[in-house]
């Protein structure tokens, strides 16, 4: 119990944490500083590749058969598709907030009920949630920055609140959902399809850098530091 709530908000602190390196990271000259950004987009991206690769999609297929699994994966990449139309539509100033609890909650869940049957699955899994989270509150908060609509306190202060919504996710998902592995699989395959439709759509477009070639390294990185905790994991 105490592995599924303190792991959820360790991921979580991510999000803060990633907030805190875009207020005081400034690198000069420019060109450095977008090449940087860039490359940090790149490392969530390949990060949130490796958890669908390599935790969700396989810890799905384990509990569920062919087609719940589809429908699961399906789901999740159309409700991420409506819920980006949404926050499109009214431009709201807590739309990057939204997107981040959108998969941090249900990832939080999955993770708070794998500690009842697969530990190292569990730290593996909470690894890459904050590998994800980190890039994302970094992004979050220079997005939130630039509207102009927030103080940087205010930003990091709902950052922070965000982070103790894992440990609240995490407990209900271990009390309540570690009876019901095809639930989890569900779950797990929901948030796959909906970070796969996350890195299409909002990431990979922003990686491109123009005369620069190096940023897509970072997804490289990101995807080979969860290669190798899944590999330490058997």
């Amino acid at each position: 119990m105490l592995e599924a709530v303190l792991y959820p908000f360790l991921a979580g602190l991510a999000i803060p944490l990633g907030g805190l390196i875009a207020r005081f990271e400034r690198i000069g000259p420019a060109w450095l500083e977008s090449e940087f950004r860039h490359g940090v987009i790149a490392f969530g991206a390949g990060a949130l590749l490796s958890a669908v690769a390599l935790v969700l999609v396989p810890e799905g297929m384990k509990h569920l058969s062919a087609f719940p699994l589809a429908a699961c994966f399906l789901l999740g990449g159309i409700s991420f598709f409506a819920l980006d139309l949404f926050l499109a539509a009214r431009s709201g100033q807590f739309g990057q907030l939204l997107a981040m609890l959108s998969d941090f909650i249900p990832e939080a869940l999955a993770l708070g009920a794998t500690f009842t049957n697969s530990p190292e699955t569990g730290v593996l899994l909470a690894g890459i949630i904050a590998l994800q989270n980190c890039p994302e509150g970094f992004n979050s908060y220079r997005e939130l920055l630039d509207s102009g609509k927030r103080s940087p306190k205010v930003i990091l202060g709902l950052f922070i609140a965000m982070a103790f919504l894992g440990p609240a996710a995490g407990s209900l998902g271990y009390l309540y959902l570690s009876t019901h592995p095809a639930i989890i699989a569900g779950i797990m395959a929901f948030s796959a399809g909906g970070i796969l439709y996350i890195i299409f759509q909002d990431l990979a477009p922003q990686i491109r850098l123009e005369n620069s070639w190096i940023p897509p390294l970072g997804a490289i990185l990101g995807f080979m530091i969860g290669l190798i905790g899944k590999s330490l994991t058997g």
